[in-house]
């Protein structure tokens, strides 16, 4: 077990990404604890319903608090920092939210790491590369903000750099493609296409040619699991990418195959993102995460997608009542 006898801080547990990495936490021997959003929602969250739920403590609080993102790790040797607001339109909408949960709940862990001298594991996104200028795209390819949501994963990132280089901090970068499997929220393009075409073959989208670099969160959560315990990626910026460049289009054509049916596309105004905004191709190198963690995604796309089916097909009514975002 590579965790045994460590001490590890999960923030953002509820998400979904951050209930699978207390799940694999647990399943590899560590003392688990989740710093949980105050007003998160009603009812049970994911993690509530995950069999490692009884092996998780919980510290209600909010990540923007100093105060309580000390008490959530005190103790701790380790903290997965996954709090944060993660959608480009809405950060268009409220962007000040996005700078005090994402950059100022960043540096309030990063001075707790600090004081306590624990390790950091911040979970960054391939989209602060903003539009590519080749492709595949590899950790020294230029950063660019298109977006609030963007910048503020810079910041993270530039904190992060800094507490590195600075305070010594020891802390490893990992940036995201675009990730997706079981709990995700409807504002992501997977549940999405496949809530509404569990539905019948009718579907509304934006666009529909951008393409995306899928990685599925099991294999996601393996590479975060790597890092956490490997000394070669200290002070080191790492993509988590996958293998296989598909269109929005082509995602819709597989769901359509896996559930049988021929998928009708209405493009639906509401859900076009703006040109400044719309990133139309992102693919990633994850060469370095291959050196170093011995990290490649093992699941392909249409295994994955149809692990997904069968999940979102057994779980609707969790999100019956939820409006699908803007993708």
């Amino acid at each position: 077990m590579r965790y045994r006898h460590r001490r590890v801080l999960v923030t953002g547990p509820d998400g979904f990404m951050g209930t699978p990495l207390c799940e694999g936490l647990v399943r590899e021997g560590a003392d688990v604890r989740a710093l949980v959003q105050y007003g998160a929602g009603t009812g049970s969250s994911w993690l509530d319903q995950s069999p490692a739920s009884p092996r998780v403590r919980r510290v209600p609080g909010d990540i923007r608090d100093p105060d309580t993102v000390a008490r959530a790790a005190e103790g701790v040797d380790l903290i997965f920092h996954l709090a944060a607001l993660s959608t480009v339109p809405w950060s268009l909408q409220a962007p000040g939210s996005y700078v005090q949960t994402n950059i100022v709940g960043t540096y309030n862990v990063l001075q707790v790491a600090r004081n306590l001298g624990a390790r950091v594991v911040l979970a960054s996104s391939s989209q602060v590369y903003g539009v590519a200028r080749y492709v595949p795209i590899d950790e020294a390819h230029p950063l660019e903000a298109r977006s609030p949501y963007a910048a503020s994963k810079i910041a993270q990132e530039k904190l992060v750099e800094s507490w590195h280089h600075g305070f010594g901090l020891d802390a490893t970068i990992l940036r995201t493609f675009f990730t997706y499997g079981p709990r995700q929220s409807l504002r992501n393009i997977v549940p999405t296409v496949i809530t509404q075409l569990l539905a019948g073959p009718h579907i509304k989208l934006g666009n529909l040619h951008p393409e995306r670099d899928f990685v599925h969160v099991d294999d996601q959560i393996e590479g975060y699991l790597a890092a956490g315990v490997s000394d070669a990626v200290n002070g080191r910026t790492l993509n988590l990418s996958g293998r296989e460049l598909i269109s929005i289009g082509g995602l819709v054509e597989r769901v359509g195959r896996i559930l049988g049916i021929e998928p009708i596309v209405e493009t639906d105004p509401a859900r076009v993102r703006s040109k400044g905004t719309e990133i139309n191709a992102v693919s990633g190198d994850s060469t370095l995460a291959r050196e170093l963690l011995g990290w490649t995604p093992g699941i392909d796309i249409d295994a994955g997608l149809e692990k997904c089916v069968d999940w979102y097909r057994s779980n609707l009514s969790a999100y019956a009542s939820v409006t699908p975002g803007v993708v």
